[in-house]
């Protein structure tokens, strides 16, 4: 097996850097074939990953955090090759939601484990994401969290993101189809969830599985901004989908619309697009991970 690891050295306030000790320290000692390329700005991930694609390169490691890999994914989907991940962000989730071990130096010996999965893809109006995308709420604190992150690395950040949402966000008024089934909400935020958790390990979408050829749909209900507040330490166990205005659906396709601008956060990316189609895209990448601990 011949490896590339693809290292956004920034992530989680200079955690890539720091790995490539590790890796050189693990792939070294045992002789194994390994390349290492740095990346210097956004969006480098993912052209290094497509020109990996077509070489004979058979792994290609993303060694960084969930916007690293969202860009290597992107970059090699359309080839064989197999995608690894060394976490080494802020949050990490879609570490969690493959059993990857947290720690760097565990994380890069398990790369070479060879415990592959086939991984569901979701696809978002011709975008592709592995692990969430959510509307409302969410995008306001991907935001904010994204510019806290470079003075707070935990999952702090988050909490200090979403403090300052409540302040600004108002809830959406949104129609949604989710295969034959439609319905008109006010909402608070929707997760159209392919992985189990996002924002650094809250279980938005508790049951998700990455390979079942469904989305696990989180539909949080207009409330009062301080419910929410009470509401949003019970994500971090999952346990939210126990309050009343919490629903959880599942299926292959969703459409959303709106009359109002529809921020959404991809994998921590924040973009724009009203109306909006989610499908997923069954087993389509394989990935080094395990389904359970």
């Amino acid at each position: 097996m011949t490896y590339l690891f693809i290292v956004n050295p920034v992530a989680g306030r200079n955690n890539g850097k720091k790995a490539i000790a590790f890796i050189n320290q693990v792939m070294g000692n045992r002789g194994l074939n390994y390349n290492i390329i740095v990346t210097e700005k956004p969006g480098d991930a993912k052209l290094l990953a497509e020109e990996a694609a077509l070489t004979s390169v058979d792994v290609i490691v993303a060694v960084g955090g969930d916007g690293t890999v969202n860009e290597v994914f992107n970059g090699m989907i359309n080839s064989n090759k197999i995608l690894g991940i060394v976490p080494a962000g802020t949050g990490n989730d879609l570490a969690r939601a493959l059993h990857l071990p947290l720690s760097m130096d565990k994380a890069v010996e398990f790369i070479i484990s060879e415990n592959y999965l086939n991984v569901d893809v979701g696809k978002l109006n011709g975008q592709l994401f592995l692990n969430i995308a959510s509307i409302g709420l969410d995008a306001v604190i991907a935001e904010e969290a994204n510019k806290i992150k470079r003075f707070i690395s935990s999952k702090y950040s988050y909490v200090l993101a979403l403090l300052k949402g409540l302040i600004i966000f108002k809830s959406k008024k949104i129609k949604i189809r989710i295969d034959e089934i439609e319905i008109e909400k006010d909402v608070m935020l929707v997760a159209i969830c392919n992985a189990i958790c996002y924002g650094g390990g809250m279980k938005i979408a508790p049951n998700a599985k990455v390979n079942d050829g469904l989305f696990d749909i989180c539909i949080v209900n207009k409330m009062s901004k301080l419910k929410l507040l009470y509401l949003f330490p019970t994500i971090f166990k999952g346990e939210h989908i126990k309050f009343k205005e919490v629903e959880i659906f599942r299926g292959q396709f969703v459409e959303i619309k709106s009359e109002e601008n529809l921020s959404i956060n991809v994998d921590g990316e924040v973009i724009n697009h009203n109306p909006i189609e989610f499908k997923i895209i069954n087993e389509a990448i394989k990935v080094i991970g395990k389904l359970s601990e």
